[in-house]
């Protein structure tokens, strides 16, 4: 019974794939809204290619997989800055906790996406009319998850969005659905994620649907011994307004204090080489802090730089 609730829940998050796959018969690239949904928001996966799906086993969890929030057991906050191109900020918060009065994890996130004020500029005054205008993106979500057996777990998380431009705004409500199966060899996960499932915008009296990104990894213990352990992880994605693409990378650890990682993503327009480094501090008996880095190779647009703070009690 419980192989066949396992098999329906796949099949379920499949049908959005498969139906967006077999009705774009091109790349629709610059077509959909809310693009900042898709700028990976945290150090420790894009350090690791952003081939996260399948690891997810901490707090950044409520962004790649909310399945993987059951395996932490105390409370843990994250707190993520990514500074992009052009002059854009992107900062990510989030907290994940249980209660003893209710079953499952539970998380709660904000994320926005910054740009200093800009000048209004017309065809008769190029140069600028002495007026400016701001634009921006933010989202705020509840994440929810729990084991259905001892090696399957299921999360869902629910976003409100809300983007401006200038005098003009929209709001719009999304969701992420995310499977985790442990197979238990040699630490094999399968991770299966559907993100930013939702309706559409309307900014000008044209609608445009949201980003939505499918993705399947597996991660698995590539060496273990002693202090010394190596993870390794890929994973496929099919975005909605994109060609397939994929994500491959590894983490070393040395005594779960310092950490290296290093990733590549393929098959994107810009991303390319990455790599990361990390540390993890014990404060005390029953709290940790985690301090995390990644660069990331944009191509022709330069490189990006996220720095992640996490707080475990």
């Amino acid at each position: 019974m419980k192989r066949w609730m396992i098999m329906g829940i796949v099949m379920m998050l499949l049908i959005p794939a498969l139906a967006s796959a077999s009705t774009k018969p091109f790349e629709k690239v610059g077509t959909y809204a809310a693009q900042f949904l898709k700028i990976a928001p945290t150090a420790r996966a894009v350090g690791m290619g952003s081939a996260f799906t399948a690891v997810a086993n901490d707090a950044s969890a409520l962004y790649w997989n909310p399945a993987g929030m059951v395996e932490q057991t105390r409370t843990q906050v994250t707190v993520n800055t990514v500074v992009w191109p052009a002059d854009l900020s992107i900062y990510f918060a989030g907290a994940i906790f249980s209660t003893p009065y209710l079953p499952g994890t539970f998380g709660i996130t904000a994320r926005a996406l910054t740009m200093d004020p800009q000048e209004e500029r017309t065809i008769y005054m190029p140069d600028g009319t002495d007026r400016y205008f701001d634009a921006g993106d933010m989202s705020f979500g509840l994440s929810y998850a729990t084991y259905f057996t001892d090696r399957f777990s299921a999360g869902i998380t629910s976003n409100f969005i809300h983007m401006g431009l200038a005098d003009k705004s929209v709001e719009t409500i999304a969701f992420d659905f995310g499977l985790i199966y442990r197979i238990g060899i040699r630490g094999m996960r399968l991770g299966m994620m559907v993100q930013s499932l939702g309706g559409e915008v309307d900014f000008d009296d044209r609608s445009s649907k949201l980003p939505t990104l499918f993705k399947v990894g597996l991660s698995i213990d590539a060496y273990r011994s002693g202090a010394n352990a190596l993870l390794a992880t890929g994973e496929f994605s099919h975005p909605a307004d994109n060609k397939e693409r994929m994500n491959v990378g590894m983490e070393y650890s040395f005594n779960q204090f310092f950490m290296l990682r290093g990733g590549y993503n393929i098959g994107y327009d810009s991303q390319k080489l990455a790599w990361g480094v990390g540390f993890n501090l014990d404060t005390s008996q029953t709290s940790d802090i985690g301090l995390d880095y990644s660069w990331e190779d944009l191509g022709y647009l330069g490189t990006s730089h996220r720095f992640s703070l996490n707080f475990s009690y």
